[in-house]
């Protein structure tokens, strides 16, 4: 009976030991920084797939569907002032100064006109991804340039302009922003009309969304990989269910002229949104939506909540169709990534990473690394904000930043007994580049 009792309490003391090892405790021990410096060069050597960046020259005007309005506010991290960006210039251009003075901004123009005339085309911008160690880089653009090599580039193609085909005079009035951007979209529509040799809007509603059917099928032949709404931009992203009967008598009655008012407006983009979010998934074509904070003096955060769109997603018509929430819904991640419950729901981490710190954006990262880590990925969410700050810059923040958020927040996770090594490095490839790559199986190289 004594040995039996023995037996049990070294049992037990085994079972509790094992019990003890496996039990995720609340802080990081001493032993964090050993981990992170371990887990940092071999997440540095993971080849990125950026799924969400907006490359290009600052003088192209097919960087966007849209530009920033005047005197808006940048926060802190993304002013031309940031230090880090003097390190990202040196780091991908040899830049020897310590600031961005006039005469030393000077010396980084002209390196990169260099650089250009080097190499010429599409090399340019290769050479910029290979420094980073970016395998490619998913371009949101208007149009895509000559100057970015396909291969490496996938085209992310705007769709909002669908949504504002009659007169806009109400729309562009509403303020300034507005002003700036309502006729963006008509700029945008007319391009896809010429694309399509159409010289006026069809006079039937049948023949508007064959239109818009032959734009976004031509535009997926042409290597389109997704297509892109920043619709929280320009209006509400609450969407009610209304009937094409509805949709179709408001389109006949201001295709010829006229304005509608806002209630009438707004019927036919809800009808337009859901129309292309169900050809995304009868042409198995991702759907991206812009759900974060954005640029602008008007940009209403309370109607733009990332949780507006929870209807959309939970659709049972959608479930075909990939949605990619842009940016997470900052600053309501610790929100969003529950809607990555959802078997067709992912969120992109782009903005994140420059709006915050790394120390800040760690937590982010860890917050979805314990939640959903197959549905996050990775975006720099570059940006060409002048001759100096180009998309370069701006992509070397967004990839070192995510790289040593990563790690950090891996590390905790592995110092707190959350995860193994191991499954961190796996969690590490998954985010940086494996869970988007699965997502356009077939339309990436």
């Amino acid at each position: 009976m004594g040995m039996i009792r023995r037996g049990f309490f070294a049992l037990s003391v085994v079972t509790a030991s094992i019990l003890s090892a496996a039990q995720a405790r609340p802080l990081p021990g001493p032993d964090v920084q050993q981990i992170y410096q371990r887990l940092l060069p071999q997440i540095e050597k993971i080849p990125a797939f950026d799924h969400h960046a907006h490359p290009g020259f600052a003088d192209d005007p097919d960087i966007d569907a849209m530009a920033a309005p005047p005197n808006f506010s940048d926060p802190l991290r993304t002013r031309d002032d940031n230090p880090e960006l003097v390190a990202a210039a040196e780091a991908l251009f040899g830049y020897p100064y310590s600031d961005f003075s006039a005469e030393h901004a000077k010396w980084l123009i002209e390196k990169k006109a260099e650089l250009k005339k080097q190499l010429p085309g599409p090399a340019y911008f290769d050479f910029i991804l290979d420094k980073l160690n970016t395998e490619s880089s998913v371009a949101n653009r208007a149009m895509m340039a000559d100057y970015l090599d396909p291969k490496r580039f996938p085209w992310v193609f705007f769709v909002d302009s669908f949504m504002w085909p009659f007169n806009n005079e109400r729309e562009t009035g509403r303020n300034p922003d507005e002003g700036v951007y309502i006729p963006l979209q008509e700029k945008m529509l007319h391009r896809w009309m010429q694309q399509e040799n159409i010289s006026k809007l069809p006079a039937s509603f049948s023949d508007y969304l064959k239109f818009i059917t032959q734009v976004v099928e031509d535009n997926s032949r042409r290597g389109g990989i997704a297509m892109k709404f920043e619709v929280a931009y320009f209006r509400p992203t609450t969407f009610s269910d209304p009937s094409r009967v509805q949709a179709e008598d408001i389109y006949q009655r201001f295709v010829v002229g006229g304005i509608p008012s806002e209630k009438e407006y707004r019927t036919f983009q809800d009808f337009i949104f859901r129309f292309l979010v169900q050809e995304g998934g009868r042409l198995h074509l991702p759907v991206h939506i812009h759900t974060a904070a954005a640029i602008g003096n008007y940009f209403n955060f309370s109607e733009s909540n990332v949780m507006n769109f929870e209807s959309v997603l939970r659709d049972p018509r959608y479930t075909s169709t990939i949605f990619v929430l842009l940016h997470g819904g900052y600053p309501l991640e610790r929100d969003a990534i529950w809607l990555a419950a959802m078997k067709n729901v992912y969120l992109d981490s782009s903005l994140g990473e420059l709006i915050q710190y790394p120390s800040a954006f760690k937590d982010t990262l860890k917050m979805w690394l314990e939640t959903f880590p197959e549905k996050i990925t990775f975006g720099s969410d570059c940006f060409p904000y002048n001759d100096v700050l180009g998309s370069e810059e701006s992509y070397w923040l967004g990839v070192q930043s995510s790289r040593t958020a990563l790690a950090a927040a891996l590390a905790e996770m592995i110092s707190e007994n959350e995860i193994t090594e191991a499954r961190a490095l796996e969690m590490a490839h998954a985010y940086l580049h494996d869970t988007a790559v699965k997502l356009y199986a077939g339309r990436v190289h």
